[in-house]
């Protein structure tokens, strides 16, 4: 036990959480984009996961990290327009749509890796950590935050860069009308349409993006089912952010630095049974759900939008 609260062992911890927390981070940060215009996607799973085939089988073929990221990204978009069609234009309910996708994705992912990777679990050369001069060196804080891969990087970059889009932008102030008021947007000549489309489109494109972090910039390999509930948890995570940027990134280290301890303590063999330490993430988000407020969430929230012909 004692090992638990050594400087080492501490730092670890944190070090790890850093880097859990980035598919939570693209994933969460995408959700946000869908949920503030009005759209609620739990089809976020399916998404990262086929996000983490394709990424995968791109660098298993070609040696390109980037191409890899560039396929998830296609494959997010891809998956994005097809929420949009059914939920935007057909108009079908969000959290049903949402499943059906998360099925889907899960679904065709299994089936293309037993068909092109015939079910054999292989591994590739991901993302390196990049070491921040001088701040790397710094011993322990060093190694904790300024020797991560670009990956790393880029999801706590994009925590700025939304907030700036959202709130000091006229994209974003069309962005949180429409998830507010869409009539009264309409009214003003914003078109809901489409900017419901772009933001399911962007919630793709990231939480392909997310899934391709576990394949290539995580574990560096590809298994079924790999994301075990991580987009269900960014779904929360929206929720526990109190549909805000930052928000979003308490709720991402909180929820990555239990997943860390509790990896962390099977290491180091604490007597826990290693099921209920598994548990802990998903234990964390159903508290979370029952006591956080959701007197912020968008008032027109996975409701349908119908133009008034008067």
């Amino acid at each position: 036990m004692n090992n638990l609260f050594s400087a080492a062992t501490i730092f670890g911890i944190i070090g790890m959480a850093i880097r859990l927390a980035m598919p939570y981070l693209y994933a969460g940060l995408g959700e946000l984009f869908n949920q503030t215009a009005g759209c609620f996607n739990l089809g976020v799973e399916g998404i990262m996961m086929m996000g983490a085939f394709s990424a995968f089988y791109v660098v298993y073929q070609t040696g390109n990290l980037f191409l890899g990221i560039a396929a998830a990204a296609v494959i997010g978009l891809f998956m994005g327009l097809i929420m949009s069609l059914i939920s935007v234009t057909f108009k079908a309910a969000q959290g049903i749509s949402g499943i059906g996708l998360t099925m889907f994705g899960v679904g065709l992912s299994s089936l293309l890796f037993k068909t092109l990777l015939q079910g054999t679990v292989k591994s590739v050369a991901g993302f390196a950590p990049l070491k921040i001069p001088i701040l790397g060196d710094i011993p322990f804080i060093g190694e904790t935050f300024f020797q991560n891969n670009l990956m790393v990087y880029l999801a706590y970059c994009l925590i700025p860069v939304c907030s700036v889009v959202l709130y000091k932008t006229t994209l974003g102030l069309k962005i949180r009308s429409v998830g507010q008021n869409p009539q009264a947007a309409d009214t003003l000549g914003v078109s809901v349409i489409k900017i419901r489309y772009l933001c399911v489109c962007i919630g793709g494109v990231l939480a392909g993006i997310a899934g391709a972090t576990f394949s290539i910039a995580n574990i560096n390999m590809f298994q079924e089912k790999m994301t075990n509930g991580t987009g269900y948890i960014a779904v929360a995570l929206v929720y526990f952010s109190g549909w805000k940027p930052k928000g979003v990134l308490f709720g991402a280290l909180l929820f990555s630095f239990v997943n860390a301890l509790q990896l962390r303590m099977q290491v180091l063999g604490i007597n826990i049974p290693s099921d209920v330490a598994m548990m802990l993430p998903y234990i964390l988000t159903i508290i979370t759900l029952v006591f956080v407020q959701s007197r912020d969430a968008p008032a027109a929230l996975s409701v349908p939008y119908e133009r008034s012909e008067n």
